[in-house]
C-alpha cells in the first residue's frame, strides 16, 4: 500500500487515497490569499491609473489652452501680415486696389480650402465597405451553422 509521503515538506496522500486535511486547509487558505491579493492587486491598479489618468487630463487641458492662445495669436498675426501685404501693394498700386486683390486672394484660397474639406467629408462619412463584408461574413456563418 501507499504510505504516507512527504514532497517539499507537503504531506501526500494517505493510505486511503484521500488527501491530507492539514494540506487542504493550507490549500484553502493559499487560495484565499491569492483572491485576497488579487483584488488588492487589481484596486491598486485601478487607483494608480485613475492618477495617471489625472495628471494627462490636467497636462493635456493645460496644453490645449496654450495651443488656443497660440491660435489666437495667430490670428492677428496673420490680420497684421495681410494688412502688411496691402500696405505693400499700396506702394506700387492704389491702396483700394491693393486691398482689393489681397482680399481676392484671400477669398480663392478660402473657396479652394472649402472644396476640398467638403470632399473629405463626403468621403469620410460614407459607410466603410468593411461593415458589409462583416455583415456577410456573419450571414455566411449563421447559414452555415444552420445546416
Amino acid at each position: 500500500m501507499i504510505e504516507d509521503a512527504k514532497v517539499d515538506g507537503q504531506a501526500g496522500p494517505t493510505t486511503s487515497g484521500t488527501p491530507d486535511p492539514d494540506r487542504q486547509a493550507s490549500l484553502g487558505r493559499l487560495v484565499e490569499q491569492i483572491s485576497e491579493q488579487a483584488s488588492r492587486l487589481v484596486r491598486a491598479e485601478i487607483a494608480l491609473a485613475k492618477a495617471e489618468l489625472t495628471e494627462k487630463a490636467t497636462k493635456s487641458g493645460i496644453g490645449i489652452g496654450l495651443l488656443v492662445v497660440a491660435l489666437l495669436i495667430l490670428a492677428y498675426a496673420v490680420g497684421v501680415l495681410l494688412l502688411a501685404a496691402v500696405y505693400g501693394l499700396g506702394t506700387v498700386w492704389p491702396l483700394w486696389l491693393s486691398a482689393l486683390v489681397i482680399g481676392g486672394f484671400m477669398l480663392l484660397v478660402t473657396i479652394v480650402l472649402a472644396l476640398v474639406g467638403v470632399q473629405l467629408l463626403k468621403k469620410a462619412t460614407t459607410k466603410p465597405e468593411s461593415i458589409d463584408r462583416v455583415r456577410d461574413d456573419i450571414a455566411s456563418i449563421k447559414e452555415g451553422m444552420g445546416r
